[in-house]
C-alpha cells in the first residue's frame, strides 16, 4: 500500500500518481482475438461474485489484485479491501438494479471469484469470454494483469492459458462505466448508463491450433446458387474441413496464411421473414469443431428501392432499447422473445436495435422467427471525431459487432452513427467506418441515421453518398410542428437512394398525474401517430418507417414531472404490458401496408 513513487523522494505511489491507469489500459482484448464460440462447450462463471464499488479507483492505485487470502485475525498489514470477504452480487447483472444506493454510481467496481481448474488435454488453451461489461473491463488472474477491453455492448475474450494453474485460481475483474469524451458513447446521450458485467461470462477450451472465426454467406450476385465460406485459424494448420450436411456438402479447404476461403455451389432454400429457413454448418480442425445455424438471403439496393431476394421490401419497423424496469440492461431469452412478439403484433417485419449492440441472442432469435434487424454502434451525437483513441474505439466496436453477428440472416443493415453533425472530421471518421464494414462483410447494407437540414428543408448530409440507405430522424408533431414540411423535404431532396425514417414519435404518459391533452398526453401522442401515418403514403422517397419506440425506457436526462427519469415515447409503457393508443394506430396502419404488399 505504501509503495514508493519516483515522482519525489517522499511520494507514495497510491497517493500521488495520477497516471495509475496507464499500465492497465492496453486494450489488448479486441476484435482481432475474439473467439468464435458457436458449437463450443461453455463453462459458465455466472453466479455469486464478491463485489465492491471503488469511487476513487483505490483498487488500481493500491493494486488490489496483488492481495492474497489471509486470516483477518492474524494479518498485521492495514488494508482497504478484502477481495475474499464482504458483499456478493449476482453475475451477470447491473449494479444499479442490485442496491438503491448504487443507482447513480459511475466509476469502478471490483468483482472477485475463485475458480477451480482441472486440465483436460495437455495442449489445451483457456479463454475467458465476457458477453459485455460496461465499459472499461480489466481482467486479473492470480495477481497478474491480463488485459482490458473498451466498449460497453460487445463481447471480448481473454486468453488465460499461461497464467491459469491446476486447482484454485483467483479471478478479479474491474469494470468502470465512467462516461468520458473519448468513448462511444460520450458523456451526453439519452439512455441510462448501467454498469457491471451484465451479459454471460464463461470459460472455453480449445486445442493449441483452433478455429478463431467462421463466416458463411450467400454470394450477393443475384443467382442464389453459390455461398462463400471463410474460416480463420490460429496456430499451425494446413487444412480445415467444412460441412453443410443438409445440402450434401463436405469439403476440405487449404489454409493459406491462417485463412481458408472458398465459394461453393448449392441450391439452398432462401431465408425470408415468411420462411426463415436455417442450415447447420460445421468446421473442424483436428479435434476442434465449431458450428452455426445460418440462413441464405440477399439484400440489395436498386435505385430508391430496397430488395430482399430480388423482391421489393418496405420496412415496417419499430425502435427498441435494451432496458428493463427490474434488470436494467441485462436481458434474457424470454425478454427478447416478448420483444419480438410485441413487434409482430404491430405487424412489423423489422426492428432497429438502438443505439448499441444488443444481446447476441436477439439476432439468433430473429433468424428463427423471421424478423429483419438494423444493428448499430453507439456513435451518437457529439463524438470526438478527431481523437485517434475514439476512432480506434469506434472501429473496434463495429468489428466486434460484425464478427459476432455476420452469420445472422436477419441482420440486413449495419449502422455506423446516429444524429451526428456534418463536419469534416465527422465525414472522415464515418467514411472510415463505412469502408471497414463493407470490407468485413460484403453481404449487408450500410447506413446511418442522419439529421434534417431545417434551414434548407432538405436531406443534406455529405455522408449520404457513401451509404446504401439514408436513415432520417424526423419528429414532426413533436419537435417540429408543420407536417407539410415532410412533403417539402422530399421535393427539395429528391434522394437517389432509399430513405428509411429511423425515428419519429411523441411522448405519451399513462399515470395518475398525466395530462389528458397537449404534449405528454396519451391522446396527443395518438394524434401525432395519426398524422404521421396519414402523411407517410405521400412520401414516395421513403422505403421504411421506424417510430421511436417500442417500450418506454429509463434515461437520466428526462426529468420533467411526467417523465420522472423515463423517455415516454414508447408504444408500450415500461412495464412492457400496457399498450398506448398509438400502438393500435400503428398496428392497423402496418396491417394496411402488409395487405397492400407495400
Amino acid at each position: 500500500m505504501l509503495e514508493k513513487s519516483n515522482l519525489a523522494e517522499n511520494a507514495v505511489e497510491c497517493l500521488h500518481n495520477e497516471q495509475y491507469d496507464i499500465p492497465y489500459n492496453t486494450q489488448n482484448f479486441n476484435h482481432t482475438n475474439l473467439l468464435f464460440t458457436g458449437g463450443r462447450d461453455a463453462e459458465s462463471l455466472s453466479g455469486d461474485w464478491r463485489f465492491t464499488l471503488d469511487l476513487h479507483d483505490t483498487g488500481l492505485r493500491q493494486k488490489w489484485h496483488l492481495l492474497e487470502k489471509r486470516d483477518p485475525e492474524t494479518r498485521r498489514d492495514p488494508y482497504d479491501y478484502d477481495p475474499f470477504a464482504g458483499e456478493s452480487v449476482a453475475v451477470p447483472g447491473c449494479w444499479q438494479m442490485m442496491n438503491e444506493k448504487w443507482f447513480y454510481f459511475e466509476g469502478s467496481a471490483w468483482y472477485t471469484r475463485e475458480i477451480d481448474y482441472l486440465e483436460q488435454d495437455a495442449d489445451e488453451r483457456i479463454f475467458l469470454r465476457i458477453g459485455a461489461a460496461n465499459y472499461d473491463c480489466k481482467v486479473f488472474l492470480n495477481h497478474q494483469f491480463i488485459g482490458n477491453h473498451y466498449g460497453g455492448s460487445t463481447p471480448f475474450c481473454a486468453e488465460l492459458t499461461s497464467v491459469i494453474q491446476p486447482g484454485n485460481n483467483v479471478l478479479m475483474i474491474c469494470v468502470n462505466n465512467t462516461r468520458t469524451t473519448d468513448r462511444l458513447p460520450l458523456r451526453n446521450n439519452d439512455w441510462f448508463n448501467y454498469g457491471g458485467i451484465y451479459r454471460e461470462i464463461a470459460l472455453y477450451r480449445t486445442p493449441q491450433s483452433y478455429i478463431r472465426d467462421l463466416f458463411v454467406y450467400l454470394v450477393p450476385d443475384g443467382k442464389y446458387n453459390r455461398f462463400a465460406v471463410k474460416i480463420t485459424v490460429e496456430g499451425e494448420a494446413k487444412e480445415v474441413n467444412f460441412t453443410l450436411a443438409e445440402l450434401g456438402i463436405a469439403v476440405t479447404l487449404p489454409v493459406i496464411n491462417g485463412v481458408a476461403e472458398a465459394e461453393l455451389s448449392a441450391q439452398p432454400q432462401i431465408w425470408s421473414p415468411e420462411c426463415p429457413k436455417l442450415y447447420r454448418v460445421t468446421a473442424s480442425l483436428g479435434r476442434d469443431c465449431v458450428s452455426d445455424r445460418v440462413g441464405f438471403r440477399q439484400i440489395e439496393v436498386v435505385g430508391t428501392d430496397i430488395r430482399l431476394n430480388g423482391q421489393s421490401l418496405y420496412l415496417r419497423g419499430v425502435n427498441c432499447h435494451e432496458d428493463d424496469l427490474l434488470s436494467g440492461k441485462m436481458t434474457s431469452e424470454a425478454d427478447i422473445r416478448r420483444r419480438f412478439k410485441d413487434a409482430k403484433e404491430l405487424n412489423c417485419n423489422y426492428l432497429r436495435l438502438a443505439h448499441y449492440p444488443h444481446h447476441e441472442m436477439a439476432a439468433r432469435i430473429a433468424d428463427e422467427v423471421g424478423l429483419l434487424l438494423w444493428e448499430e454502434i453507439p456513435n451518437y451525437w457529439a463524438i470526438d471525431f478527431k481523437n485517434p483513441a475514439t476512432q480506434r474505439d469506434a472501429h473496434n466496436q463495429l468489428m466486434e459487432l460484425i464478427y459476432r453477428d455476420r452469420n445472422r440472416a436477419s441482420v440486413i443493415i449495419w449502422s455506423v452513427g446516429n444524429e451526428n453533425a456534418d463536419t469534416d472530421e465527422r465525414l472522415d471518421f464515418m467514411i472510415m467506418l463505412v469502408d471497414a464494414a463493407r470490407k468485413a462483410d460484403p453481404s449487408r447494407l450500410v447506413s446511418a441515421a442522419c439529421l434534417v437540414n431545417h434551414a434548407k428543408m432538405k436531406i443534406e448530409d455529405r455522408l449520404a453518398e457513401h451509404l446504401d440507405i439514408i436513415g432520417l430522424n424526423e419528429y414532426y408533431g413533436w419537435y417540429e410542428e408543420n407536417f407539410d414540411d415532410l412533403l417539402v423535404l422530399g421535393e427539395n431532396s429528391s434522394p437517389s437512394k432509399p430513405v428509411v425514417i429511423t425515428e419519429t414519435g411523441a411522448e405519451g404518459v399513462i399515470s395518475d398525474n398525466a395530462p389528458t391533452s397537449g404534449p405528454f398526453s396519451e391522446n396527443y401522442m395518438a394524434d401525432v401517430y395519426r398524422k404521421q401515418t396519414e402523411y407517410l403514403p405521400k412520401l414516395n422517397y421513403v422505403r421504411g418507417f421506424t417510430p421511436w419506440l417500442l417500450y418506454d425506457y429509463r434515461t437520466e436526462r428526462r426529468q420533467n414531472p411526467y417523465q420522472k427519469g423515463f423517455n415516454c415515447k414508447g408504444l408500450i409503457t415500461a412495464d412492457k404490458i400496457t399498450r398506448k393508443k398509438a400502438f393500435y394506430i400503428l398496428r392497423d396502419f402496418y396491417l394496411q401496408l402488409k395487405n397492400a404488399g407495400a
